[in-house]
């Protein structure tokens, strides 16, 4: 149900749907002041639209923690005024960002969607309009209590809407380009926008919503490879100041058995840094009791990530060490599901 009354801030940082192509046919971005001159179907949308962008467009490639906090700022400053936000955003990182924002904006009451397309919105065969489009009106849906439908951080990208934290990038060229493997679609568009609505994460109606800042970037990714030495690993181990540590292993969790592996692993939870295992596989999740492999891993302290993603684990681990967690809280906190990142 629409509120044709409704409001909703569309976010621009960058990225491919706000660009078009130059005399040179180099693409550059464009004011987007001028988005309803590209997506004139904006015009027949039955509530209204407001667009604040960064001051300086960026690609994907380049958003940071930083960008972020800037994200969170800018729907903080503007949460009582809108019913709902879209974040038009690169889609090279735009797990990462959906993932952040689902730990630094807690007891959403009001959907935070992201969206972004393969081809610029100035080409004829963009997916950039339906995209944008779609993402709007998800973001001032309500039901029948006037609330909004999906009152968390999602993306929608070509017909399916995601929850954040559960969303990776699965195809650079395909206009699918990202998939939820581990925990179902909250929507689907066709015909009609159809909701799954016991999917959805809804937050006690007396919980007020809480804006987050504070982060820290003391994390890093391993992923295993046959060849890996102990030379590289314990290179890692020792940088300075690093605190988590994302182990990307193979299937269900497994690692190399040699003693000289897990002597590095051990060394470095023996340093205190937290090292989360997670699958490198697309879907399924980290079951560290199932093989020899894994259970070596867990003997020595190394956590499992169940089926969190790559994008959420990092973020994650940001999120709790920046807000001055001791180790144990940490390793506590990465076992239970804060925004639905994982499957308890």
């Amino acid at each position: 149900m629409l509120d044709f009354n409704a409001c909703v801030l569309l976010i621009y940082t960058g990225g491919t749907v706000g660009m078009i192509e130059d005399a040179t046919g180099a693409l550059r971005t464009f004011d987007f002041n001028h988005l309803k001159k590209y997506v004139p179907e904006i015009n027949r949308l039955n509530f209204n639209i407001e667009s604040i962008q960064f001051e300086v467009p960026i690609d994907s490639s380049d958003m940071n923690p930083e960008k972020w906090l800037h994200l969170v700022k800018i729907i903080e400053e503007n949460y009582n005024k809108y019913d709902g936000f879209v974040i038009l955003h690169g889609t090279d990182t735009m797990a990462y960002s959906a993932s952040a924002l689902s730990f630094m904006l807690e007891n959403l009451n009001k959907p935070v969607i992201l969206t972004g397309s393969q081809l610029p919105i100035g080409k004829i065969r963009t997916d950039g309009k339906e995209n944008l489009i779609t993402a709007l009106e998800i973001a001032v849906d309500k039901n029948e209590n006037g609330e909004a439908v999906v009152p968390e951080v999602c993306i929608f990208f070509q017909n399916l809407l995601m929850r954040g934290n559960r969303t990776i990038k699965v195809n650079a060229d395909n206009f699918r380009a990202f998939n939820s493997f581990n925990y179902p679609i909250l929507a689907e568009a066709g015909t009609y926008i159809r909701y799954w609505n016991d999917l959805v994460l809804h937050r006690p109606r007396n919980l007020k919503p809480k804006f987050h800042y504070l982060l820290d970037t003391n994390v890093t990714v391993i992923r295993i490879f046959p060849g890996i030495s102990a030379e590289t690993l314990r290179a890692i181990i020792h940088i300075p100041h690093l605190k988590g540590i994302v182990l990307e292993t193979y299937g269900a969790g497994n690692a190399p058995t040699g003693k000289w592996f897990l002597d590095v692993i051990k060394e470095g939870i023996d340093k205190g840094i937290v090292i989360v295992n997670v699958t490198q596989c697309a879907s399924g999740s980290v079951e560290m009791n199932r093989y020899q492999a894994g259970q070596a891993l867990k003997d020595i302290g190394v956590l499992s990530g169940n089926d969190v993603t790559t994008e959420a684990a990092v973020a994650k681990l940001m999120f709790l060490f920046g807000h001055g967690l001791s180790r144990d809280e940490v390793k506590c906190n990465m076992q239970l599901s804060l925004a639905g990142e994982i499957t308890v």
